[in-house]
């Protein structure tokens, strides 16, 4: 009986143990999101002043120890609100006001100076500031003004000031922090928008550039084919082929727009990598190069991805791991082009820190997945870093 009891018991512990590890994880992402900090700061305030509960208690209030606690949690719950709604934080302002003039409270009043000055900005906390003032000169000036609030002007002024002044100035401060990561966010956001615009620019005129030239060929090949079949009767085919072949140029250069006024010269391919390599050695990065045979007879578009790949690979290995030997490995299998770049880490950060828009990682990935490839880049075993990209492999013969 007692075996079944501690089955029974066993099992219970299981099935919480394994409640928990599916809550832990969506814990673990809500921790760190505002309406958590909300919460935490919250709670904080009414432990604060829970502090205050006996005296309000005692004090001539009409408020006893369960109904204080009860209307300072309320008064706390109000920072829930602080960013939820757009008058959020002015509601605990308010209620703040009134726990001065009616509990001498003056704990919420910090948290809520704070909140109006992070979240509204410098004006309205200035403004709430001197609201604050008023409300507490008016609040000493009646005669239930507590005596270890302050008993003289001095000692009021002395209290009152500077939690006022530190509390809004240090709201203050916080915008203007958050003003600045917004900046810098937008920034990395445009950097980053422009790089992927730039990037799919290149692949416009690569592609305009390539396949400009096969529809060429072919228009001058089905003229040609035109001309030899005089008299016969699918003569009319081969110029329907070519005027179509026409066509389809002129339209590819409505629609791909060209690189600069007059167009770049289009991405190398897989013959460009061995002058990387050497560019590469010049900097101290020496690169072993390692490519099969047959992709070398993929199309010009695959091959301009895998140069750009490689490109941009050597040049943050240059930034970041000077002096670091770097590995190229290209190859081919049924259906994919693989491309494999990796280097070693440094010992050591670099003294002077790389001038880095941060943008290259995603012009590579965006040049990967615009021809329906993937693309994966990051550290190995914490000593290699590795950046591979998969594109589709036009099949060989």
């Amino acid at each position: 009986m007692h075996d079944k009891a501690g089955s029974r018991v066993v099992r219970r512990a299981t099935a919480a143990g394994r409640r928990l590890d599916r809550l832990w994880p969506r814990l673990a992402e809500w921790r760190g999101t505002p309406h958590a900090l909300d919460l935490a700061t919250a709670a904080g305030c009414f432990a604060l002043m829970s502090l205050d509960i006996p005296g309000l208690a005692t004090a001539d209030n009409a408020l006893t120890g369960a109904t204080a606690t009860v209307v300072l949690a309320l008064g706390a719950a109000t920072l829930l609100l602080r960013r939820r709604v757009p008058w959020g934080p002015w509601l605990p302002y308010v209620v703040s006001l009134v726990f001065l003039g009616w509990l001498h409270e003056l704990t919420l009043v910090q948290f809520a100076l704070y909140s109006v000055a992070r979240y509204r900005g410098r004006g309205a906390g200035v403004l709430s500031c001197c609201g604050y003032f008023v409300v507490a000169c008016v609040s000493y000036a009646l005669p239930q003004w507590p005596v270890h609030r302050g008993e003289t002007v001095s000692q009021f002024l002395a209290l009152v000031v500077p939690i006022g002044v530190l509390a809004t100035g240090v709201g203050i401060a916080a915008n203007r922090q958050d003003l600045v990561r917004a900046l810098e966010r937008q920034r990395t956001r445009t950097a980053l928008l422009q790089a992927v615009q730039e990037e799919r620019g290149s692949v416009a005129g690569d592609v305009h550039d390539f396949v400009g030239r096969e529809l060429t060929m072919l228009s001058v090949r089905a003229e040609v084919l035109s001309r030899r079949a005089r008299g016969e009767r699918w003569e009319q085919d081969f110029d329907d082929l070519a005027e179509t072949a026409r066509r389809a140029h002129l339209l590819l250069n409505e629609i791909v727009v060209r690189r600069g006024s007059g167009g770049a010269a289009p991405t190398p391919g897989l013959e460009g990598l061995p002058r990387l390599a050497e560019e590469s050695a010049r900097t101290g990065n020496k690169v072993t190069v390692h490519v099969d045979e047959a992709a070398r007879a993929q199309s010009p578009l695959r091959q301009a991805a895998v140069h750009r790949v490689v490109q941009e690979c050597l040049t943050n290995a240059a930034k970041h791991a000077p002096g670091q030997p770097v590995e190229v490995t290209v190859t081919l299998s049924a259906d994919r082009l693989h491309v494999t770049v990796t280097n070693p880490l440094p010992p050591s950060a670099p003294e002077t820190l790389p001038v880095s828009a941060g943008t290259g990682t995603a012009g590579m990935e965006e040049r990967v997945r615009a021809m329906g490839g993937e693309f994966r880049a990051g550290v190995l075993a914490g000593a290699h870093y590795e950046v591979r990209a998969d594109l589709p492999a036009r099949r060989t013969p």
